[in-house]
């Protein structure tokens, strides 16, 4: 079979103790056999780890925060895409999805193709308007009070009761088991994040988790389900298994038929010991223990390249039960050269 050549920009290069979908989605992509590929990097910090790990990217670019907008998010592609003829852009993290989102009218112009959610699905899914989802859809969902000052924590419901989710509206979830932990918890989450920053209820149960594929037309193109194994005290899962739960697999193509879901997503569920669910997140973008499925006989990214070109996939009907992953830690050796480029000239 010709192979498909195919220049791929993924950002998410931080393969850290808070790490990002990009490594596992380009080792993936490598995987499938189906493209010719040259992976273009895109990162944020000098020290994420994908920038330096041989083999993972054919060149690596820093980006403008997403907080500098559109204008400076357009004009770094451009000149990358000069140099580079970027075919699909692969945006990885939560805080850039919007500017993505919101620019690929241009980004088409270009030639630059992507496959995310559309903006209204975006928005709708949101921590601060995860409520009316679920009641729009038909899910369970804890009670949410969203807070933008020290005196909002005061307004919080009555019967909201301890312990209580703080969460940040990208990033960063805590207990909170008094209100002082829910203004230390705020303090800094809204410093890092922003604002609102959410209180949601603490629902008792295990946590379990989706990944899931959505074609845009209602259909589940992949779904794989898995229970955390081990977890970090920034709440990601360090070691996972895929389970057999149907139920959960239901609730997925359910809610992307609904919707309409475009592109990657994870949703973030509480089985309670009554074996009810209840969405306490949904990610609009394919999650950092994405391998786990790609090892389970998904490979999700290379469903959403190919659909990313307009082709037609065929859904992933299995996968397998009781395949695990444990991620570990590994020193890299970098050249201070490489370094320097990437820090001077933004650039490898």
């Amino acid at each position: 079979m010709n192979k498909l050549p195919l220049t791929v920009a993924v950002s998410g290069l931080n393969n850290t103790d808070n790490p990002g979908p990009g490594i596992p989605f380009i080792r993936a992509a490598k995987e499938s056999g189906r493209f010719e590929l040259k992976i273009i990097g895109l990162a944020y910090e000098n020290l994420e780890p994908g920038i330096y790990m041989r083999g993972m990217t054919d060149a690596v670019y820093k980006m403008p925060y997403p907080s500098e907008g559109k204008v400076a998010f357009l004009d770094r592609i451009r000149y990358i895409n000069d140099k580079e003829n970027i075919d699909v852009l692969i945006p990885n993290l939560d805080a850039e999805l919007h500017t993505v989102m919101i620019s690929e009218k241009e980004l088409g112009e270009l030639g630059i193709k992507t496959f995310l959610p559309t903006l209204k699905q975006f928005e709708e899914r949101h921590k601060s308007e995860l409520e009316k989802f679920g009641e729009k859809y038909g899910i369970k969902v804890p009670r949410s009070f969203p807070v933008s000052s020290v005196s909002d924590i005061n307004r919080i419901p009555k019967d909201f009761d301890f312990p209580l989710m703080v969460k940040g509206k990208f990033y960063d979830a805590h207990i909170a088991y008094n209100k002082e932990q829910v203004i230390s918890h705020f303090n800094k989450i809204s410093a890092q994040w922003g604002v609102p920053v959410i209180v949601q209820e603490f629902i008792k149960g295990t946590e379990v988790n989706v990944i899931a594929l959505g074609d845009g037309e209602g259909n589940t193109i992949g779904a794989v389900p898995m229970r955390k194994q081990y977890i970090t005290d920034k709440g990601k899962a360090w070691g996972g298994i895929t389970i057999s739960d149907q139920n959960m697999i239901d609730l997925t193509r359910n809610l992307i038929a609904a919707v309409k879901w475009r592109g990657g997503m994870e949703m973030e569920l509480i089985k309670t010991i009554n074996g009810e669910y209840y969405l306490i997140e949904i990610n609009p973008r394919l999650p950092a223990w994405l391998y786990l499925a790609v090892g389970a006989g998904q490979n999700l990214p290379e469903a959403m390249l190919l659909m990313a070109l307009g082709e037609k996939v065929p859904p992933y009907t299995s996968y397998d039960i009781g395949k695990m992953f444990v991620r570990y830690s590994y020193d890299m050796m970098v050249d201070l050269d490489d370094f320097q480029k990437i820090s001077m000239n933004g650039e490898i």
